[in-house]
């Protein structure tokens, strides 16, 4: 399966967004790609102030329309980041959509960063689920879910082949591109894909260095940080074996202990 990677600045108009990324998506689809996975609340930016989340989050019904429609136009699976309403402040939430326009599974972010999360969202109360995508189990993360460890490692125990990973990482936080990502696609041995924004929104510098990461922490494919750009990567069941194979930390873990 091909996993495309799209490293785009922030747009505030979400309809604005989702024109972007119907271009983004025709790109994708050109060269192949099945899926298609967006920085961090991708449909209308993330440093916007609470006010504009709690707009977001109300227009999300007709914000997942349209992805769905343009999941449909392209036969591209999407995973996309955007504000989902709860009881409370929003979810800062990712959905997923296969390539028919269904909704396959949507998940909230667990891990709140700073004031910028902890103001404008309330946490997710629970990780995200194993689903099936185009025959591959996967699971999805946001942003800071990816530093800690716990997170990925339960998503492999439950059976990830590949952890989805929208994101808006900002300078001077790179060695989470550069580091943490591999570490966490070697030490569980599954394919990480991780979406950063780049260019700058309000007092945050986005680090781009947006990755497609093979199960020996390798790069498939790596972006800079100096400007938009669309990662295409294969990913292989033979590349998955062989790391299974090699890296049998999952095996040995003394449960007994810890």
């Amino acid at each position: 399966m091909k996993i495309a990677v799209w490293q785009t600045e922030p747009v505030h108009d979400p309809r604005e967004a989702l024109q972007a990324l119907d271009a983004a998506a025709a790109r994708a689809r050109t060269v192949g790609a099945e899926v298609l996975v967006t920085p961090e609340m991708f449909l209308g930016g993330y440093n916007i102030g609470p006010a504009r989340c709690d707009a977001l989050a109300g227009m999300s019904g007709e914000l997942i329309d349209g992805l769905a429609s343009i999941a449909r136009a392209h036969g591209l699976a999407l995973v996309a980041g955007l504000a989902l309403p709860s009881e409370d402040r929003p979810w800062n939430g990712v959905v997923v959509l296969s390539a028919q326009g269904e909704e396959l599974h949507r998940y909230h972010k667990t891990h709140l960063y700073g004031d910028v999360d902890q103001t404008q969202f309330c946490a997710g109360e629970s990780l995200s689920g194993v689903f099936e995508l185009n025959g591959w189990a996967v699971g999805v993360a946001i942003c800071y879910d990816i530093e800690f460890p716990e997170l990925a490692r339960t998503l492999a125990l439950r059976g990830a082949d590949i952890l989805l990973v929208p994101t808006a990482n900002m300078k001077p936080f790179d060695s989470v591109a550069t580091r943490l990502v591999p570490a966490r696609a070697e030490e569980n041995a599954i394919f990480v894909a991780y979406a950063n924004y780049v260019g700058v929104e309000g007092a945050f510098h986005y680090g781009g260095l947006s990755c497609i990461c093979a199960p020996d922490g390798s790069d498939l494919a790596r972006a800079s940080d100096a400007g938009p750009d669309l990662l295409v990567a294969e990913v292989r069941r033979d590349d998955l074996a062989r790391s299974r194979t090699l890296q049998t930390h999952q095996n040995d873990r003394r449960t007994d202990l810890y």
